[in-house]
């Protein structure tokens, strides 16, 4: 049997019921890594000896009659900015290259005792920095549908582990776009969660006001079962909140009738691909005939919000990285003192585009442009989150392109910074409003390359956005079509 086309309720069920083994899983999603990431570069580490050793403790588990948990057997992939203890956590950065954490991340503590499988660790834009997976300081990761194209960024590795079928789930961190944006160009579902829904500790920060942990998976109902396992309030991350987690596959059921859906007329406008225009407008079209209703809304400061998250984010991550100086863990360089150990270490373990966002967070920062810059970018945040906050109490969710143009070619836009920065147009405001945000598989381009669609919706109402999810891939089958040039 392929057991990389069954999704991971499948595998959790028919581990449990006896019909599989976990190791049986482990060992065909091991030895589909091994035939396919020569070839595609997805994974910066695999750990065969420890997705083996799990799987084998919850065959074990079955076999003495203990109840498994929801994920049992169920192999997962992990982005490498997410803490496992004694195994490589690099940042896709020289300046972490073999650095073993002494503990693991909250959602991987949430993974183990669910029963899951970690695979490995998959490549991302070093730091989180980036759109593309390019900036990784190890490699490139090659677009499962072309290999001649990338696979969108940060969280690349794992949106192409999940599209190439390598592990039915994987987990990834959103900054600006970072989930959604990479599960758009990779055919397959994206969720950011509300902000302060998952905990973020053992999540090595970014930008900590925008960052979000959240799922990959091909469908709706996978996606609800990974977010179950997450969520919930962790006393060691200050920005995690008690907001009682829902049962999100207990809220899948329900239709698309009586959906009221808020189209931003600001998302629409130049810099849309016609054929992204065109997969949206059919998808809408799916959703009028299945009794969803479109208004239209309007979210005046868009056209501010690229200016603000490369201030708000830059100016944290200029903090958040200046503990990687070469003193306690990770590379460090040789001088002569203290001041030319810090800046060799950082010079050699830091790639250009990290680089460049620290010298733009410091400036920010610096005295004299604190409030014309940084100050002014948290005035105008907070009017970016009261359009938002306007926008949905007429509807129950926004409906926009998570990317402006399908996957592009690799090398395409690396001497063009703020064209990469565009790529995450339609996402980064969803971050500074805090809101969830869910990419959903749409179309395809003449040329074959996926195209997503976003949807927006309300703080911690992560259960409607799946629901709306799941009626769609109920009346399409954009989610479950897979790369034809893969073994």
């Amino acid at each position: 049997m392929a057991y990389s086309t069954l999704s991971a309720g499948e595998i959790g069920g028919r581990v449990a019921r006896g019909e599989v083994s976990a190791e049986t899983i482990c060992r065909a999603s091991l030895e589909r890594i091994a035939a396919l990431n020569p070839q595609l570069k997805i994974f910066l580490a695999v750990d065969e000896a420890g997705s083996l050793a799990a799987a084998a403790a919850v065959d074990k588990k079955r076999a003495a009659g203990q109840k498994l948990g929801p994920l049992a057997g169920v192999p997962v992939t992990l982005k490498d900015n997410l803490c496992t203890k004694n195994f490589p956590t690099t940042c896709a950065s020289k300046i972490l290259d073999g650095w073993k954490p002494p503990y693991n991340a909250a959602v991987v503590e949430a993974l183990q005792a669910a029963d899951a499988v970690v695979m490995g660790k998959a490549n991302m834009d070093e730091f989180a920095m980036g759109s593309s997976c390019e900036n990784s300081a190890f490699h490139p990761t090659y677009n499962p549908w072309n290999p001649a194209y990338v696979v969108g960024g940060s969280s690349g590795g794992s949106a192409a582990a999940v599209a190439a079928g390598l592990t039915p789930l994987a987990l990834g961190s959103d900054t600006g776009g970072s989930i959604r944006q990479p599960a758009a160009l990779c055919g397959v579902m994206g969720l950011k969660p509300t902000y302060g829904r998952v905990s973020r500790y053992g999540l090595m920060a970014f930008a900590s006001s925008l960052d979000q942990i959240g799922p990959f998976a091909r469908t709706a109902a996978d996606a609800a079962l990974l977010l179950s396992v997450i969520s919930g309030h962790d006393r060691r991350d200050s920005t995690s909140t008690q907001v009682a987690v829902p049962d999100y596959g207990a809220q899948l059921a329900g239709g698309l009738k009586g959906l009221k859906v808020g189209l931003p007329q600001e998302y629409y406008g130049a810099g849309l691909d016609p054929q992204v225009r065109a997969a949206l407008d059919a998808a809408r079209k799916v959703w009028e005939d299945a009794g969803a209703e479109f208004v239209e809304v309007s979210l005046p400061h868009t056209e501010y919000c690229l200016a603000v998250y490369y201030l708000v984010a830059t100016a944290e991550a200029s903090s958040n990285l200046a503990r990687y100086d070469g003193v306690q863990y990770g590379l460090r360089a040789g001088a002569d003192n203290l001041i030319g150990m810090y800046g060799a270490t950082r010079d050699q373990g830091f790639g250009p585009e990290v680089k460049r966002r620290i010298m733009l967070g410091t400036y920010a920062l610096s005295a004299g442009y604190y409030d014309a810059y940084y100050k002014k970018a948290l005035q105008v945040r907070t009017l970016i989150q009261r359009d938002f906050n306007e926008a949905l109490q007429h509807c129950d969710m926004i409906f926009t392109p998570t990317s402006p143009t399908p996957a592009f070619k690799l090398g395409e836009r690396m001497d063009d910074p703020l064209t990469m920065y565009l790529s995450d147009i339609y996402t980064i405001s969803v971050n500074l409003a805090g809101l969830p945000g869910l990419s959903v598989p749409c179309g395809f381009t003449s040329a074959g390359l996926p195209v997503g669609l976003q949807l927006i919706g309300k703080a911690f109402e992560e259960g409607a956005l799946l629901r709306a999810a799941q009626a769609y891939q109920s009346l399409t089958d954009w989610h479950a079509r897979r790369p034809g040039n893969l073994a």
